[in-house]
């Protein structure tokens, strides 16, 4: 594999406040055109993986932002963000329409600004919804990146699961020491 063929995301645009649209500036870099669209924002009572990663009490609602993000018009990846009512409830976080410099950059004008993230990866079938949406066959696998994000006192603000069409995705990890 070439480095023309190998697309090497680096995750610490995501999280930083002030960076904007790292979606599509990271497509643009490649030669692509990225596109998100917003399914639902709205209240939910989270799943149990979410619930203690925010650290709310069970039964207690959360904030989702549910996108489907396509390049070159294909769609790619589902992202569901999700965020403690008590930080979004009344905010941008909570409005079905797009967060201008996004919602990293609004979390740290709220003053919960990111300063430690935990990624997890998994992988497994596709659900029935996870296909219609991703145009993925019948026995098409997913792989799922879970990303908690923590403020400096370790208040969890955000957290996402990314669900990415499996099929020829390598995920790989690249930090500067």
């Amino acid at each position: 594999m070439t480095s023309q063929d190998r697309w090497v995301s680096r995750s610490t645009a995501y999280v930083t406040p002030g960076v904007g649209d790292a979606w599509a500036a990271e497509a643009e870099s490649r030669g692509a055109k990225a596109g998100q669209r917003l399914r639902e924002v709205g209240e939910v009572e989270p799943s149990r993986l979410v619930a203690e990663a925010l650290a709310v009490a069970e039964g207690q609602p959360v904030v989702v932002r549910r996108r489907v993000m396509s390049l070159d018009g294909r769609p790619v990846e589902l992202t569901d963000s999700y965020y403690p009512v008590s930080i979004a409830r009344g905010t941008r976080l909570a409005e079905a329409r797009k967060i201008p410099g996004g919602a990293i950059t609004l979390l740290a004008e709220l003053g919960h600004a990111p300063a430690h993230v935990r990624e997890e990866v998994s992988a497994r079938p596709a659900t029935a919804e996870e296909r219609e949406l991703l145009d993925l066959g019948q026995d098409d696998w997913v792989m799922v990146l879970f990303r908690l994000v923590s403020t400096a006192d370790g208040t969890p603000v955000e957290a996402s699961a990314m669900t990415m069409i499996a099929r020829g995705t390598r995920l790989g990890y690249e930090r500067d020491l």
